[in-house]
C-alpha cells in the first residue's frame, strides 16, 4: 500500500508542474507582447486582446493540473 501512495504522490507532483510551465509560458508571452507594442504602438488593443486570450487558454492548463493533483491526493 505504501508503494501505491508513493506513486500517487509522484503523479500529483508532476501534475502540479503544469503550473510552473504555464507561468514560464505566460511570462514569455507577456514579454513578446510588450516587445510588439514597443515596435508598433498603434496595435496596442489588438496585442492586448490576443495576449489576454492566450493567457486565459494557458491558465486552463494549470487549473486542470491542479485539479488532477487534488484528485490524486484526496481521492486515491
Amino acid at each position: 500500500m505504501d508503494f501505491a501512495h508513493g506513486l500517487i504522490a509522484i503523479g500529483a507532483g508532476l501534475a502540479v508542474m503544469t503550473g510552473v510551465s504555464t507561468g514560464l509560458g505566460q511570462g514569455y508571452a507577456a514579454a513578446k507582447a510588450v516587445e510588439a507594442v514597443g515596435k508598433n504602438p498603434d496595435a496596442v488593443s489588438q496585442v492586448r486582446t490576443t495576449l489576454i486570450l492566450g493567457c486565459a487558454i494557458a491558465e486552463t492548463c494549470a487549473i486542470y493540473g491542479m485539479l488532477i493533483a487534488i484528485l490524486l491526493m484526496f481521492v486515491f
